[in-house]
């Protein structure tokens, strides 16, 4: 008899599930917002030294989906913006063509925004600022109890993704790890989830699928999964979830039994 999870007025027998990563399994702006400041300060450091003082780079609320407090500290994202959805080579190319908007050839902007980030990146390894998501850590628990199989299928790079869930002690729940460099297509092209389960020696009509944007949703439901659960905490995900099956805004709101 296989494991149920109960959600809502739901009862989900359950053999596997596929998670997101950043927003769904670690606390999004906690990882990525420190990132973000510090190439964003990177760039505009650059821009000063070469004499470019006049023009500003476009703020990050337009420029990536960004939201910041009154002290100048990112808050929040926009879960249908670049930065939640977008992979790697696409936050590259939007953050060089601002370079390129003030005269930098696009060969050097391509150049300088992969020299940024991997420093960010580098001060993100040095703090170690990932946290997972609230209530994530017995929900995994309990579904390595249950026999259930637990993937990860991120736009992240799969290194990256697999030491940022090993800082916080998650990395042993997942029998498999799928990042953006493992396939051909990322988001929402299924690849992810066809490579994941083939992985886990299980069909995609067996899995649930959990995570925090629409491409995680719409990515399920093209690999046909049995369920694609989005998750809210803000409570609004009716506005940008469209292809959820159900919305939770935590994970207490799932019960796994045996």
């Amino acid at each position: 008899m296989l494991p149920t999870l109960k959600i809502q007025s739901y009862s989900i027998p359950c053999k596997a599930i596929l998670f997101d990563k950043d927003g769904t399994l670690l606390d999004f702006m906690e990882l990525w917002g420190q990132w973000a400041e510090t190439l964003m300060g990177l760039l505009q450091d650059y821009l000063s030294s070469i004499g470019i003082v006049n023009r500003r780079l476009e703020a990050l609320s337009t420029l990536l989906g960004i939201s910041y407090d009154v002290n100048g500290r990112v808050v929040d994202y926009d879960r249908t913006g670049p930065l939640a959805m977008g992979t790697e080579e696409e936050i590259t190319a939007l953050l060089a063509w601002q370079l390129y908007s003030v005269g930098i050839t696009w060969d050097k902007a391509l150049k300088l925004v992969a020299k940024f980030s991997a420093n960010a990146l580098a001060e993100v390894k040095e703090h170690r600022p990932a946290k997972p998501i609230a209530g994530i850590d017995g929900l995994l628990k309990s579904c390595h109890s249950a026999g259930i199989l637990l993937g990860v299928v991120t736009s992240d790079r799969t290194s990256e993704a697999q030491e940022h869930l090993e800082w916080v002690g998650l990395a042993p729940y997942f029998g498999s790890f799928v990042g953006r460099d493992r396939v051909n297509l990322g988001k929402p092209d299924p690849e992810m989830v066809t490579l994941a389960c083939s992985e886990l020696g299980i069909s995609p009509a067996d899995v649930i699928v959990i995570g925090d944007s629409n491409v995680d949703m719409s990515m399920g439901k093209e690999a046909g999964v049995m369920m694609t659960i989005g998750l809210e905490p803000g409570g609004n995900g009716a506005s940008y979830l469209h292809d959820a099956d159900i919305l939770i805004k935590d994970y207490w709101s799932i019960v796994v039994e045996t």
